[in-house]
């Protein structure tokens, strides 16, 4: 479960689209004040069981004197669970109200692992720009690992695309679609491949059942062969919210499923009791 956090992130929301060199654009999905939860669980051949929980948060903010929203997503093993894995994450993310991300950081405690994450953006001239820092706090051996990127498309981190990616439009909803998205990883940018899988129902932790449509996330490795590394299902409806996700472990695999959410913007048309 080494890498649980960095999946149930790009986990949640993204879309198949074509990136566009306009970054900024108007929120039509979310509000300040939405908050989710999920259940979390994990799957070890016969042995299926809860282990913790992650929450979803949006609220307004200042950042450097400019408006902006500050999102977070924090999961949290249970002390059961702590015995298998330990898992501490927290994300966070200062975005313009036009949904350009600003600062990005990320604190990840993962068995025995702790580092810390940081990303600034500016965009200037038509071209995006990325400067990273990672950090092992507490090791004192441990080199800080720095990197700048220039990309004339729009770059995103594990969380600022989900709320970039929840303001497409429907268009981008098409079976098969697939598109590349640059992704700064706490080390440097790289791009991973999403397809849409089309429709599906599924039902959630709130006893409810869902509308949704499903997505593939797939990197190449250094041979070209694809590898798949998380499935996840979002409402069909003006919300798209991340409703479930599947990602896959070293042993067994993992889900994340809706549990309650408040503050949304829209009514979830896409529920069925």
């Amino acid at each position: 479960m080494k890498k649980f956090f960095a999946t149930i992130l790009i986990m949640m929301a993204l879309f198949p689209i074509q990136m566009q060199a306009q970054c900024d654009v108007e929120n039509q999905a979310f509000q300040a004040g939405e908050s989710v939860r999920y259940d979390l669980y994990f799957d070890w051949g016969i042995i299926w069981k809860k282990v913790g929980y992650a929450t979803f948060t949006t609220e307004k903010t200042t950042y450097k004197g400019q408006s902006a929203y500050d999102i977070r997503l924090m999961a949290v093993g249970s002390k059961e669970a702590d015995m298998l894995f330990k898992l501490r994450d927290s994300l966070q993310v200062y975005m313009t109200e036009r949904l350009e991300p600003l600062y990005y950081k990320k604190a990840a405690e993962e068995g025995s692992h702790y580092s810390v994450d940081e990303a600034w953006y500016s965009r200037e001239g038509g071209v995006s720009k990325v400067h990273q820092l990672r950090t092992r706090p507490g090791v004192a051996d441990f080199t800080p690992v720095e990197s700048d990127t220039e990309d004339s498309r729009c770059i995103y981190d594990m969380l600022s695309i989900i709320a970039r990616a929840r303001n497409f439009s429907d268009e981008h909803f098409v079976e098969g679609h697939q598109t590349t998205l640059p992704l700064a990883t706490g080390r440097k940018v790289e791009d991973e491949t999403l397809i849409c899988l089309g429709n599906s129902t599924i039902k959630a932790k709130d006893g409810k059942k869902y509308a949704c449509k499903g997505f593939s996330l797939f990197a190449y490795d250094k041979d070209g062969d694809k590898n798949e590394l998380l499935r996840f299902y979002i409402t069909d409806d003006a919300n798209r919210l991340p409703i479930r996700i599947d990602f896959y472990l070293k042993i067994g695999s993992a889900k994340a499923y809706l549990k309650e959410v408040k503050g949304n913007a829209h009514p979830l048309t896409s529920a069925n009791k």
